[in-house]
This record gives structure tokens, C-alpha cells and sequence, in this order.
């Protein structure tokens, strides 16, 4: 069977099945990698890439109108598709870990220059002008269930 032609394509397609399914030692391993992330693989392409950060539902259907794949399941990946993806996803987007580092580094840059979005990032309340006197109660404390009753901490 390896000497025939296109056996390649069939060896890198059961190695990428023994990749999804390796078992050590009663340890199940599923999934596969992309930008950094596994995806599962009992689902759909388009849902299955929105497990990766940064990327929502219409950015993985857009993924997928770029490179041509119809919407299967991700264990129906062939090789030449999984590559592709790998190297369009990582190639064209920031995602994951270098995202979130990006957003900390703008967030941080806000608190450091003393303005007023950073200020409110660093309390933790809206800064685009959404009302706090009946939102927000979250961040700034749930209101006393009693109100004028206070509690009496207890040593």
C-alpha cells in the first residue's frame, strides 16, 4: 500500500486519525490544533472555530467563504484542508493568547496615561456613558437586602 501513488495523502490521513484518537495509558486525547487552540471535533467546522479567541460566528463563516470548505463536521477534515486552514487562521488574524495580550497592553496604556476611560477601566465600571444609579450593580456591590438594617459582623 505505501508504494502505490497518493499514499501520502492517506498516510497523513491516518495519521491525523491516530493524532485524534490517541489513547495513554486510559487517557482519551481528541481534538485538533488550530491557532493555538484545540478544537473539538464532534462539531461543525463553523462552530468548532469559535472556540478559538478572537474568532465569532460570522468570522469562521467568512474563514471558511475564503478557503472554500463546506461546513462538515472537523473529524471530516482531509489534510490539505486542515493545513490550509492552520496557515489562513494564523497567518490573517491575531488570536488567542497574542489577542489577549494586545487588548491587556491598550487597557494598561489607558491606566497609565491617567485618562478617563483608563480610570474607569481600573474600577471596573462602564466608560461609554452607560448609566450606574440602576445598572451595573455587579461591579459596584449588591444593594443591602434590608435597606437602613445593617449587619453586625460576627468574630
Amino acid at each position: 500500500m505505501l508504494g502505490f501513488r497518493g499514499s501520502a495523502g492517506m498516510l497523513s490521513d491516518v495519521s491525523r486519525r491516530l493524532h485524534q484518537t490517541v489513547s495513554l495509558y486510559g487517557i482519551q486525547v481528541r481534538g485538533i490544533r488550530v491557532g493555538g487552540t484545540d478544537i473539538p471535533d464532534n462539531k461543525r467546522l463553523a462552530v468548532s472555530l469559535t472556540s478559538i479567541y478572537g474568532i465569532g460566528p460570522a468570522r469562521a463563516r467568512q474563514i471558511l467563504s475564503e478557503l472554500n470548505i463546506t461546513n462538515k463536521h472537523t473529524y471530516e477534515l482531509t489534510g490539505r484542508e486542515l493545513n490550509s486552514l492552520r496557515e489562513y487562521v494564523s497567518s490573517a488574524y491575531v488570536l488567542g493568547e497574542d489577542l489577549k495580550r494586545c487588548v491587556k497592553g491598550d487597557l494598561d496604556r489607558l491606566i497609565n496615561i491617567q485618562c478617563y476611560r483608563g480610570f474607569r477601566h481600573q474600577d471596573g465600571l462602564p466608560c461609554r456613558g452607560q448609566r450606574t444609579k440602576t445598572n451595573a450593580r455587579t461591579v459596584k456591590d449588591r444593594p443591602p437586602a434590608f435597606p437602613g438594617v445593617r449587619r453586625t459582623h460576627r468574630k
